[in-house]
């Protein structure tokens, strides 16, 4: 048995056509929908990009427990775990936030990694003297400046689309496949970066949304409110739609390759992603700062099983991203830990017990939805007090932890699922302003759109129940708590 997992970044499944879209250019996720298992009622759990990983990986949230970091020490790694068993792990990724402080542990957990460089502002190429950038490409005098600086560095060693990151990232994936296509026991996992912003593809691309526009350079929405113009809006939206092109061009090159190699008998294919992304939604570009409205928080996940031969059906089960783990785990004829408590995507029973699943980001909402509502519990207290960062890995998502960040730590007592160990407790802040946006509950079958906000008493109290009910699962810190009022 083989498994190959495509696992996009950013990726909006309500711009795919399985799940409705009817102007995207994406006619091989069409033709993955006719070949698998479409669920219709996926989430993510931890947010964003390495949070994301580590629920991939160990099959449980990380948002509860500490922000953006690294493997820990005491967790059960879906890598790790089916090594144990025999199984042979490749990653290939140009997602640079690998090899960045905050997740230096996760890519070591394979057999063998191979990494793309260049997305976004990989810190790849060095030239000392200043590019020659757009107009009004972002705010240079803040936190991101670099990035930008960087972007346009990177852009200048991608003038043909073979030597864009994704094209090397699947070439080398494909590569991997053809290889090894006749060994047995091994699982490729093929990390795409894209369609995370900024929106930089190929003219080829761009040519299947034509479209008269005269303002500015625009394919890096910031995260933050739209302020841009209609035109802005819908040029950027175009941009990010030829991405998906590009991703579905791609993704069709796994899907030939294994018609070539007639892996479909012996191979599992997940394809996934890990969140999405605002595109003026709600009026608000991207992630993390806003409330986790559908289109972040409603993912795409398809999945071909060669054991049951399921395909074109579509799964309407509560399922989310802590569940991959378990699933593979499962496939492969390796033993699932106690600690994971994500659920296997084959097991009928358990995922029938399930009632609620859990979404955030640390320091944010806590959100519960039982697949019918969606419970965005915000912080009580305008400081966002009490937060801390429980870990023995103290580093950010590209530095470590400050000294003055960890004058205060205290040793906090075992979580049920650190193996006895005592973790570091770091008094934390965030950014995420929660509190300003309040509770708010929807009901998506009535509000598919989330433009009104509910108010019935009982339902709430019924969410508040359920989400109560699944921290306790996760072992959630007591601070969390009172962090919610609850």
């Amino acid at each position: 048995m083989k498994a190959v997992i495509v696992m996009f970044d950013s990726l909006n499944r309500h711009m795919l056509p399985p799940y409705g879209a009817d102007w995207t250019h994406a006619p091989n996720f069409s033709r993955l929908a006719e070949q698998s298992v479409t669920y219709d009622n996926h989430w993510v759990g931890s947010m964003p990009c390495m949070p994301a990983r580590r629920d991939l990986l160990t099959g449980r949230y990380n948002f509860l427990h500490r922000s953006w970091g690294p493997l820990e020490p005491f967790d059960d790694s879906l890598p790790a775990l089916l090594r144990a068993n025999k199984v042979y792990l490749h990653l290939v990724s140009d997602h640079y936030h690998y090899w960045e402080p905050g997740g230096a542990t996760y890519h070591s957990q394979y057999t063998t990694w191979d990494f793309v460089r260049g997305q976004e502002g990989d810190p790849w190429k060095g030239e000392v003297e200043d590019p020659i950038i757009p107009e009004h490409v972002g705010d240079f005098s803040g936190y991101r400046s670099h990035l930008f600086r960087q972007d346009w560095i990177n852009r200048n060693y991608m003038t043909e689309e073979h030597q864009h990151p994704m094209s090397e990232t699947f070439s080398r994936g494909i590569e991997f496949i053809k290889k090894n296509r006749k060994e047995d026991r091994w699982l490729l996992q093929i990390e795409a970066f894209d369609p995370h912003e900024p929106f930089f593809t190929p003219q080829t691309y761009k040519d299947l949304y034509p479209h008269d526009y005269t303002g500015k350079h625009f394919d890096w929405p910031g995260y933050q409110p739209v302020k841009e113009t209609r035109e802005e809006i819908e040029h950027c939206k175009f941009e990010y739609a030829a991405l998906l092109s590009m991703c579905d061009a791609y993704l069709g090159k796994v899907m030939d390759v294994m018609d070539e190699c007639d892996l479909w008998k012996d191979t599992m294919l997940i394809v996934t992603t890990d969140h999405g992304f605002l595109l003026g939604e709600h009026d608000w570009w991207a992630k993390n700062i806003m409330p986790f409205y559908n289109e972040i928080a409603r993912t795409p996940l398809f999945v071909w099983d060669p054991r049951d031969k399921r395909k074109n059906e579509r799964c309407g089960d509560l399922t989310q991203f802590i569940d991959l783990a378990p699933t593979l785990l499962e496939y492969f004829g390796a033993a699932v830990p106690g600690d994971m408590v994500g659920v296997s995507l084959q097991s009928t029973a358990e995922k029938d017990q399930r009632e609620a699943i859990l979404f955030g980001i640390h320091g944010g909402h806590v959100n519960c939805t039982d697949g019918r509502y969606v419970y965005m519990r915000a912080p009580v207290r305008p400081d966002n007090a009490p937060l801390y960062n429980y870990t023995l890995m103290p580093t950010h998502m590209a530095s470590l932890f400050s000294v003055e960040e960890l004058r205060n730590l205290e040793l906090a007592e075992p979580f049920t699922f650190t193996k006895g160990i005592r973790t570091l407790k770091i008094p934390a802040t965030s950014y995420i302003p929660a509190h300003h946006f309040g509770t708010l509950l929807f009901d998506l079958e009535n509000d598919p759109e989330q433009k009104q906000p509910l108010h019935d008493a009982d339902i709430e109290k019924r969410m508040i129940g359920l989400l109560i009910q699944t921290m306790a699962l996760h072992d959630a810190p007591p601070e969390q708590y009172e962090r919610l009022g609850l």
